[in-house]
């Protein structure tokens, strides 16, 4: 059974990679190279130094073939498919805090609200020495996040030691889903600021919820919309699209266009401008790239939105996760898209209207990073004043707004 299983998945991996010179397929030579990697692999399998695992070697073989077309083509295991769905989704099995490494114990930068951390008495500050008794003195962060996270009503014994206390405790937690907000929103000034650190299936939902209460808490107040993209590296499609319709009233978002150039799709904003024709403005720099091009791009060729900072990534293709069972998926490079006047951005990025370079004052002996409870790096959310492309961007809404309410009384 195995062995037929790793056949097919050899015979996948050499029908699609091996073209002829005339470009088309011959079987003759498909077959010849399906020989010769059948040799190979099983002189490895039988003659190698060591022992080794035949299933690892066919998905390194998959993964070659599929990272030579292009940089963001590529085989996943069954491990890694998992933690990309889990990413996508913004949900995980997992405690609910935020952690970062500090004197070789795992240090609880904060449990965030309502989850089974916060719900056990896990408190901001706490030292995590052992987990289910395992020491994570000398343990990588990334590991000890591995050990938290678990299947759903799971429980997992953490030993604290916390500040004023003098014996070590131990709190047991239950695993739950937790949610990951890929959306984080705030008042800066008079404008509805929003962070979109990821185009999850939890975005548009989170975009609806930051407009009402920001222009609910602002009032007559509200100026526009300040749009943080930076450092976003993209996500689902649906989700960027989503995202561009929640500030248009009507009009193409973004279209894709497959190997056949007659395959043209086009998905059109449908919904309604929740800023009601207010000032947007799109930091972006070159950490933005994929959705978050699309949303920038879209917003920019429509004239709706002044896009602030540094030049985009340029990443303009679109990636189909293709599901292989037990074995994991495929991430396959299935089409290109075109913003809303047909520019395609692949290796050019986004160019800023207003380019404004970040300046930023760092400190002589700075924090070490902070994980959150998906295992990813936090990005900062309360940068302050030295966020001075988020300061001058402010500067350029407020003008907007002033400039937009004199033409109205005009």
């Amino acid at each position: 059974m195995i062995k037929a299983a790793l056949s097919s998945a050899i015979v996948a991996v050499w029908l699609v990679a091996v073209p002829t010179s005339a470009g088309a397929a011959d079987p003759k030579s498909t077959y010849e190279q399906l020989n010769l990697f059948g040799d190979v692999f099983e002189l490895v399998r039988s003659r190698y130094v060591g022992e080794v695992n035949e299933l690892r070697l066919v998905n390194a073989a998959i993964d070659s073939m599929l990272t030579s077309l292009d940089p963001h083509s590529s085989f996943m295991d069954a491990e890694t498919y998992g933690a990309m769905q889990e990413r996508t989704s913004g949900e995980f099995g997992g405690l609910g805090i935020e952690v970062r490494m500090e004197e070789g114990f795992v240090l609880v930068v904060r449990p965030m609200q309502d989850t089974p951390a916060e719900r056990a008495g896990v408190l901001a500050g706490d030292h995590i020495t052992h987990l289910d008794g395992n020491d994570v003195t000398g343990m990588a962060l990334s590991d000890a996040v591995d050990l938290m996270r678990g299947k759903v009503n799971s429980t997992i014994d953490l030993t604290v030691e916390r500040e004023g206390v003098d014996d070590p405790m131990t709190i047991t937690v239950t695993r739950a889903v937790i949610r990951m907000a890929s959306v984080r929103y705030r008042v800066e000034g008079n404008a509805a600021y929003i962070l979109i650190t990821s185009f999850s299936e939890q975005t548009e939902s989170g975009i609806k919820r930051a407009m009402a209460e920001l222009r609910d808490e602002l009032g007559d107040d509200f100026e526009g919309v300040i749009l943080d993209l930076r450092g976003n590296p993209g996500g689902l499609l649906e989700q960027s699209v989503a995202a561009t319709e929640a500030f248009l009233d009507r009009g193409e978002v973004v279209a894709t266009r497959a190997r056949d150039p007659s395959r043209v799709q086009r998905y059109t904003a449908r919904r309604g401008d929740l800023a009601d024709g207010m000032p947007i403005i799109v930091l972006i720099n070159g950490g933005s790239a994929s959705a978050s091009e699309i949303v920038a791009g879209a917003l920019q060729d429509h004239q709706r939105a002044l896009i602030v900072g540094t030049t985009s990534f340029g990443k303009g293709s679109v990636q189909t996760i293709m599901p292989m069972g037990v074995y994991g998926a495929m991430r396959l490079t299935t089409s290109r898209y075109y913003t809303p006047s047909g520019r395609s951005i692949q290796g050019t990025g986004i160019t800023p209207d207003v380019v404004v370079e970040q300046a930023q004052i760092e400190p002589l002996f700075p924090k070490p990073p902070e994980i959150g409870p998906d295992g990813q790096e936090i990005v900062p959310f309360d940068t302050g004043p030295i966020d001075y492309q988020l300061t001058r961007a402010l500067d350029l809404l407020h003008a907007m707004a002033v400039f937009q309410g004199g033409m109205a009384a005009n």
